[in-house]
């Protein structure tokens, strides 16, 4: 094969290739250019994504070059077996071989893969099924090796940004902690610190290279991206790896969907999943238009993928008379609470800060609790008794986070309108996170975004039982702070001694109860109009 394949190669000026599979039977037949080949779109893979494909290319050398840069590529992102070059001489005959593999296990310094010392091509010294059936063990036995729940997604996590080392590890640590609540297991973290974006992948082609050869050795089939990516990066990513591509928008959405649990919530977040998902409908396929009749129309008609744009479209205004019912009710509900002249006190703050444990532990209430980002989506409202005897009515509200997604906001508007009518907010914060100062910049600038800034604002301190009390004293001193411990009541008496004397100087303002109601329902009503 290796003499007729040199010959013919020679005779023709171009390089040819075969793919064979593992029986020896040859699947495809490939002529390129003189200096490359071109391999088509293959058949889909076998047996799940962190396997061989089953296939092996073998193929001339016209110049008697060595394996090139290209051909370890095409072995990387078609998962080949191998890939082999015949070197052709200046009389058309076959002299040497050159094999490269995948290495089922990566370590600091190698490529990823090795490239057999070259042999004579009439006498290959390999025994190909021992070498191949040998890869494919020690590839399962690295996949089983890393543990996971059953059923659990495995995905690699990929950053590219021109920030500074200490923040692009923040960011991605923030990334694995959405993984983990998603129930996805983080096998590795890739950060590709450069200055100009890639338009078509986003990220550099060897560093996706590398990307592709983890994902194999680990069992690995998704990758999640820290920033957004348009339609045309993931298809071009989802068809250079055969691996599926989300980025952080989407699987905050996903987070969302698995968090909703009313009615309510369910509605905004599959509102904010079809605005996420209108702009990306990118597949045309004009063998389903459909014909029209009359003379003139014929040919194609309405293309699927206009169909499944208005469908979309048809959806999402469903869902927007059916948050305006949800959100004439809230309106309704919540002049009832002012017409008793109840303060309204809203805990805000970074997601996982521990705004519904403290609700619990201020109003001794049963809220969802768990360590896990967004465990809270729905708002919840309960009466607190200060001692000085007067009410005020505490809610929780979702958690916010670092570049929180615009459908989102958007979709969440009704839920949000809770913090419209508060007289008093509850910045939360978790001291103990190192990032704490960074996470309140991040819900500043939602409640900029929200025109909530100028609101009066407590701000507290929770988890001081997790770090050094001296340390907690000059941070609490610094920002005017109320350092709490939420599952510890024996701390919470100065907080509420502090949003019992903030809730009276309002009351004494006449920035509460009647004196703001008139005010309040007009604009609730110009809302519903």
């Amino acid at each position: 094969m290796a003499r007729d394949l040199a010959r013919l190669s020679f005779e023709c000026g171009r390089q040819i290739g075969l793919l064979i599979g593992r029986s020896g039977a040859v699947e495809m037949v490939i002529a390129g250019g003189p200096r490359s080949l071109y391999i088509p779109d293959l058949p889909k893979s076998r047996g799940g994504r962190w396997r061989l494909r089953g296939l092996r290319l073998v193929h001339t050398h016209l110049q008697q070059e060595s394996l090139t840069q290209d051909d370890l590529m095409d072995l990387v992102f078609l998962r080949l077996d191998c890939v082999a070059a015949i070197l052709v001489d200046g009389h058309g005959g076959a002299t040497d071989l050159e094999v490269a593999h995948i290495l089922p296990s990566r370590e600091e310094g190698t490529t990823g893969w090795e490239i057999l010392p070259a042999m004579a091509a009439s006498d290959p010294h390999l025994d190909f099924q021992q070498m191949v059936q040998s890869l494919e063990s020690e590839l399962e036995r690295n996949r089983l090796a890393i543990p996971s729940a059953t059923q659990q997604d495995r995905a690699i996590l990929v950053s590219v940004t021109a920030a500074d080392r200490e923040t692009a590890r923040t960011s991605m640590d923030e990334l694995e902690e959405l993984s983990r609540t998603s129930g996805i297991l983080a096998v590795e973290k890739v950060i590709q610190r450069q200055r100009e974006i890639n338009p078509k992948y986003l990220i550099g082609k060897g560093k996706l290279s590398e990307i592709v050869l983890r994902a194999l050795q680990s069992g690995v089939d998704l990758l999640i991206f820290d920033q957004d990516l348009n339609p045309s990066q993931v298809k071009a990513i989802t068809d250079t790896t055969e691996l599926r591509v989300i980025d952080r928008t989407q699987l905050i959405l996903d987070i969302f969907a698995q968090r909703a649990q009313s009615r309510e919530g369910k509605i905004q977040v599959e509102m904010a999943q079809l605005k996420y998902l209108l702009p990306r409908l990118g597949v045309k396929d004009d063998a389903l238009s459909r014909l029209t009749g009359g003379i003139g129309t014929r040919g194609p008609g309405e293309t699927t993928l206009e169909i499944n744009r208005r469908r979309i479209k048809d959806r999402i205004s469903q869902l927007d008379r059916e948050l305006e019912t949800v959100r004439r009710g809230r309106a309704q509900r919540r002049t009832k609470r002012m017409r008793k002249s109840l303060p309204v006190i809203s805990i805000v703050g970074y997601t996982n800060a521990g705004k519904s444990t403290l609700l619990n532990a201020l109003t001794r209430s049963s809220v969802t609790v768990e360590d896990k980002l967004f465990a809270t989506l729905d708002p919840t409202s309960r009466r607190l008794r200060f001692p000085r005897d007067f009410e005020v009515i505490v809610t929780d509200t979702v958690g916010f986070i670092r570049n929180l997604p615009r459908d989102l906001i958007e979709a969440f508007a009704a839920t949000l309108e809770e913090l419209d009518d508060a007289d008093l907010l509850l910045h939360v914060v978790d001291i103990a996170n190192p990032r704490y100062q960074e996470q309140m910049a991040a819900v500043e600038r939602i409640l900029s975004q929200l025109q909530l800034h100028e609101k009066p604002t407590v701000l507290v301190f929770n988890k001081v039982d997790l770090v050094d009390p001296e340390y907690v004293k000059i941070q609490a001193g610094r920002y005017d702070a109320v350092p709490i411990s939420a599952v510890d009541r024996r701390t919470l008496p100065p907080l509420i001694l502090r949003m019992q004397d903030r809730v009276e100087e309002l009351l004494e303002g006449g920035y509460c109860g009647d004196d703001r109601q008139t005010a309040e329902e007009a604009s609730d009503t110009a809302l519903m109009i």
